[in-house]
Formats: C-alpha cells, sequence, structure tokens
C-alpha cells in the first residue's frame, strides 16, 4: 500500500477509535450530566468524525442527529435507559457481557471469559477496570481493541503491521461480531431513547466497517 494510502487508512481509523470510545463509556458507565453535555448539547453527534455506507451506520448517524434534536431530561432519560439495559436492580435486558451472550447458560464467566483474559495477557494489556468490571465486558473490549488499532496505525514496520492486521480482525470476528450483533438487536428492541439505539448500531456497524477496512487493505 503506497505511503498516502496509509495516512488516508490511519485518518480513516482513528475517527472510529473515536466513535468506540465514545460508545463504549456510554455503555460502560451511568451517564454523567458532564458526557450528556458535551455530546447532545454541544452537537458533537450532528456530525460523526467519519461517514459510511453500511446499513446499520446509516441508522445510527440518523438516531443519534435526532436525538440531540430533544435535549429536554437528556440525562435523566438516558441515565434510566441505562439501567434498563445494562445494570440497575434485576436482569438487565441487553447485558454487553460476551459471555452473557455466548454461553448456553446465559451466565457471566465461562471459557470465552478465559480465553479473553489470555488475549489480553498476550498483548501485554490489562483493563484499568480489572476487578470493577468484566474483562469480557463490550465497554472493555472495545478499550482492547482500540489499543491494537492504535498500535496498528503507529506500527512503521511491514510485519509488525501484518501481524496486527490478523489479530485485529480474527478479534473482532471471534470475540465481538459472535456476539455483539444480538446485543445490538436486543438494544434497538428495548430501548426507550434514540440514541442507546444509535449507540448499539454504531458499535456493530463501526466493527464490521473497521475488519472490512482493515482485512481488504491488508490483501492490497
Amino acid at each position: 500500500m503506497k505511503n498516502e494510502n496509509i495516512k488516508d487508512e490511519n485518518n480513516l481509523l482513528k475517527g472510529y477509535i473515536m466513535m468506540l470510545y465514545f460508545s463504549g463509556s456510554m455503555v460502560m458507565f451511568d451517564p454523567s450530566t458532564e458526557c450528556v453535555y458535551d455530546f447532545w448539547t454541544k452537537g458533537m453527534l450532528k456530525q460523526l468524525p467519519v461517514s459510511s455506507p453500511n446499513p446499520d451506520f446509516v441508522k445510527a448517524a440518523a438516531l443519534l442527529r435526532q436525538s440531540t434534536e430533544r435535549a429536554q431530561n437528556k440525562h435523566e432519560l438516558l441515565k434510566e435507559d441505562y439501567l434498563r439495559l445494562f445494570s440497575g436492580i434485576g436482569k438487565p435486558l441487553a447485558p454487553p457481557v460476551e459471555s452473557v451472550y455466548r454461553s448456553d447458560e446465559h451466565i457471566m464467566f465461562d471459557r470465552s471469559t478465559e480465553e479473553i483474559r489470555n488475549i489480553y495477557r498476550k498483548h501485554s494489556w490489562e483493563s484499568k477496570f480489572k476487578n470493577k468490571i468484566p474483562d469480557d465486558h463490550l465497554g472493555i473490549e472495545l478499550l482492547f481493541l482500540t489499543h491494537l488499532i492504535e498500535k496498528y496505525i503507529n506500527s512503521q514496520a511491514i510485519l509488525e503491521r501484518q501481524s496486527l492486521t490478523n489479530e485485529i480482525v480474527e478479534f473482532i470476528q471471534e470475540h465481538m461480531l459472535s456476539w455483539v450483533p444480538r446485543w445490538k438487536d436486543d438494544v434497538v428492541n428495548n430501548a426507550s431513547t434514540l440514541a442507546y439505539r444509535g449507540i448499539a448500531l454504531l458499535v456493530s456497524a463501526s466493527l464490521e466497517d473497521i475488519k472490512k477496512i482493515i482485512g481488504e487493505n491488508a490483501r492490497k
């Protein structure tokens, strides 16, 4: 791949990283007033940092843009949705945890959780939320994925970049797209806010896009 093409690809991936950070924080943590102010009242979601023909991405962009137009009681509505979907008392409607979706018994911590930990160890990466948030929580997996993508972007060695390509594509396929689409459907079907529907669609579409971008450019 030519240097100018690599630069364009890196800039595109940086835009996706921004969206993954945003999406991951909204899924991991109770929406703070400051977060709501920054992303909604400042209009940051009216124009996402990248565009994509992916149908789910197009839907996500539209929903997030619409959500900025309904700012009244935004914090309270998002917090209520967050608790219903991901946390709170009782059974969450869309728990953002890989082992829940990949386990036949729908329980947290099974073989897939240990697989995730082994992958983290292989890359000498440790979640700063270890022992507080499950290692196979969507937000943690997104943080690890951004770590890999940032290493890929900053890599100057062809062999290292090729190795990271394989690692990123495999991680997305085996440990994210193996369950995130079902999680996305649960959020879309149960969320009461446009924002969380848009976030779920954005996560799923971004994973598909990143896998395609890195995989196709590696073949070139």
